[in-house]
């Protein structure tokens, strides 16, 4: 038995996300003081007090969700000993923290500087993403492949759920080419832009020059990563895969059935809700999850 721990990336967050956890621990509450130091507000007030429209802002969903996974690793103390980490989007800085590639403090000022450069990334150009259920990946593909303008799959979440990414007129163009080719739903996300595209070129650059500057060691055990859902404990490798996640489709899908292919039977997600419990359970049936 090998046991995954999974860490939920941007749109997990909810109002009052962490507060139990700050109150039960003297440790998480330095974390929650070490990333209102880095980040420069109160980010734990909004966290427990702030609204969803507050949450929402990538500038503050982004290191809220990053910090309440990290609080929720470090509360299960010695318990946690992951046989291989992975994290959805956003959620690969916090696995890469759990498993001890990366400080706190280096992983939420990177956190911050990626949540920063996608906004800017976003203002630059009208663009946004859509939801694409019921259709094969490959005829999404192949639809995105043949709209004029960016389009392109974003996130593959599991088997009949995608996630497309690009330019406003061709996401919508996709959108009814899915729906002519039998998809169940092809609908736009209230989103700021185009995550995971091209379009985040601009991001992907200065995130790059950041993770360079950052400190980042051999993890204690394999990360598999978005950009190529193949496990890593190679630091350069990480690197390099890191800031092409911004770019780069996450690959969701092809990292579960990787960790079931390595042995992993047991799933436990890290951070605020169950979006990835109910993902993993549709990419592998028998997976157990279990609950922290």
């Amino acid at each position: 038995m090998k046991k995954a721990y999974v860490f939920p990336g941007q749109g997990a967050q909810f109002p009052g996300m962490g507060k139990d956890l700050y109150d039960q621990s003297a440790e998480v509450r330095e974390l929650f003081a070490e990333a209102d130091e880095i980040v420069g507000y109160g980010l734990g007030k909004i966290m427990f007090e702030g609204s969803e429209e507050e949450l929402k802002q990538t500038k503050v969903t982004q290191p809220a969700i990053f910090l309440h996974s990290v609080a929720k690793a470090r509360s299960i103390g010695a318990a946690f000993r992951p046989d291989m980490v992975a994290g959805h989007s956003l959620g690969e800085f916090s696995a890469l923290v759990a498993a001890g590639a990366m400080e706190f403090c280096d992983g939420m000022t990177l956190v911050l500087k990626r949540a920063l450069a996608m906004q800017k990334a976003c203002e630059k150009q009208a663009s946004t993403m859509a939801a694409v259920l019921g259709l094969e990946d490959s005829r999404v593909e192949e639809i995105c492949h043949s709209i004029p303008g960016i389009v392109v799959p974003a996130n593959y979440n599991c088997p009949g759920q995608l996630v497309i990414s690009g330019e406003f007129a061709a996401v919508e163009a996709a959108c009814e080419q899915m729906k002519a080719a039998g998809a169940k739903r092809a609908l736009l996300l209230p989103v700021g832009g185009a995550f995971h595209s091209p379009l985040m070129e601009p991001a992907r650059m200065d995130l790059e020059k950041a993770i360079l500057d950052t400190e980042i060691r051999q993890p204690a055990c394999a990360v598999y990563q978005n950009y190529t859902a193949l496990p890593s404990i190679d630091v350069d490798v990480i690197r390099k895969n890191l800031a092409l996640q911004l770019t780069g489709a996450v690959r969701w899908t092809q990292s579960v059935q990787n960790m079931v292919a390595d042995g992993a039977s047991h799933f436990c997600e890290l951070g605020p809700g169950k979006v990835l419990q109910g993902l993993v359970q549709k990419i592998y049936r028998e997976a157990v999850i279990e609950q922290v």
